[in-house]
């Protein structure tokens, strides 16, 4: 199940992944892959429960796991501003 999840995620990172060029005095054209996690996170939190089961969390360290994912990973991402 967790390979099957892990493959699933990496397709959906690349499938939402955006292609940003710079123009860079220094460097000429920089060509770089953005990646938005937060458009993975249902996979994200199905992974989360795989690994939860698998090494026998409550579900109060589950619910702990999935919020700190919101609140430490994606904080910016999920539109919070930097003044809160």
């Amino acid at each position: 199940r967790l390979n099957e999840l892990g493959r699933k995620y990496v397709e959906s990172l690349e499938s939402n992944a955006e292609i940003q060029k710079i123009n860079s005095k220094t460097k000429g054209v920089v060509i770089q892959k953005l990646y938005s996690v937060k458009k993975s996170k249902s996979l994200i939190d199905e992974i989360d429960k795989v690994l939860a089961e698998h090494y026998g969390f409550t579900e109060e360290e589950l619910d702990f796991i999935l919020n700190y994912d919101i609140k430490y990973r994606m904080g910016k991402e999920l539109g919070e501003s930097d003044e809160a």
